[in-house]
């Protein structure tokens, strides 16, 4: 790999040694290693451009600016040598002053567009939950990649406006599946493979994800009030619910009346619910085997609602890798858009809403 070229360093003024801050200062500002700042330097060029004498160098805001557009572009999904390049030649820095900083009087103008995610001009959706586009593989590694750059840095700007690129492009089921999925998986895999490290980074995307889920749900129009609903909740124990809140997000754009409970309901809080409600479904979420509860869901399957001589049972929907491949009485997809089918099937809804499965 050939090394970016090297600024050439300009002059020192006389007095300014002490400007700017310490590498591990930046480090702690960008969410990075000092490792990680010195390797940038090492290769790709991206060190102080004053290098007084002394034991400590000193970053400018000139060389800020710098590798904060190096830590913008990594987010985007770019290999480091390719974002040092476009950060050392972005228009949007001003060439430094002897003394590092930018010119008098010129403000930075701001950075353009990343180019990874940037939306492509596209025609509206028949329907809120088509998927914009059908990312290709290449797409969604350089979305993925992005997203866990970001998240490793703790920079939740960068995580948010990422994740919210990939909903505007591929839609809410499409980013799920092929952005959010893989990088929460990413992350997890971080963290297993270094011990306790790096479970803040995987807290971090993970309520972003939320947030965005939750986000698109809000906004997203009512459904009507009078249709049949459908309850969503996590089995009791089960802590893992981003799969349900994606699940739910899509189901309200599809004009579903939904009723999300979240995560780990107790059998005493989640059995009356139901009940009370009597709805046309029932979503039950089991990520690992040793959360599933057969029994549970086989009594709800079993059980009618509504009066007397009018009387009806639940569609359960046994959803997520915890369950057996066959529980008897209920439905089990295997995938969101197989799921959102079932509950478009059950309680009605716009079915123009359901994306085909690029799995199938």
């Amino acid at each position: 790999m050939s090394r970016t070229a090297r600024r050439t360093p300009p002059d020192p003024p006389s007095g300014e040694a002490g400007a700017g801050i310490t590498t591990g200062a930046l480090a702690r500002r960008l969410g990075v290693s000092p490792t990680t700042l010195r390797s940038w330097d090492r290769r790709y060029g991206l060190g102080p451009a004053v290098r007084p004498g002394g034991r400590h160098r000193r970053w400018t805001p000139y060389d800020v600016a710098v590798v904060e557009e190096m830590c913008r572009l990594t987010a985007t999904g770019l290999p480091p040598a390719e974002a040092a390049r476009l950060a050392l030649r972005a228009p949007a820095l001003p060439q430094p002053r002897g003394d590092g900083a930018p010119p008098a009087g010129e403000a930075a103008r701001p950075a353009p567009p990343a180019p990874a995610l940037a939306p492509a001009p596209a025609p509206a959706p028949a329907a809120p939950g088509l998927p914009r586009t059908e990312p290709s593989d290449e797409e969604a590694r350089l979305a993925c990649r992005g997203l866990v750059r970001a998240a490793v840095r703790l920079d939740a700007a960068a995580v948010q406006s990422g994740l919210a690129a990939a909903v505007r492009r591929y839609g809410l089921v499409g980013a799920w599946q092929e952005v959010m999925v893989p990088a929460l998986r990413a992350a997890g895999r971080r963290w297993e493979s270094s011990g306790d490290r790096y479970v803040e980074v995987e807290h971090l995307l993970s309520w972003h994800v939320s947030s965005v889920l939750r986000a698109e749900a809000l906004a997203a129009a009512p459904p009507d009030a009078a249709r049949d609903t459908a309850v969503l909740a996590c089995v009791p124990d089960e802590q893992h619910s981003l799969p349900l809140e994606a699940l739910n997000a899509a189901a309200v754009q599809a004009s579903v009346a939904t009723r999300m409970l979240g995560a780990a309901v107790p059998v005493e809080a989640l059995v009356p619910a139901v009940r009370r409600t009597g709805p046309r479904a029932l979503v039950l979420w089991s990520q690992s085997r040793s959360t599933s509860n057969v029994p549970l869901a086989q009594h709800l399957a079993a059980a009618r609602w509504g009066l007397r001589g009018a009387r009806t049972r639940p569609l359960v929907i046994a959803a997520g890798p915890g369950w057996p491949p066959e529980v008897a009485g209920t439905a089990r997809p295997r995938t969101l858009p197989e799921a959102l089918g079932l509950l478009l099937d059950a309680c009605g809804g716009s079915s123009r809403s359901l994306p085909e499965d690029p799995r199938r």
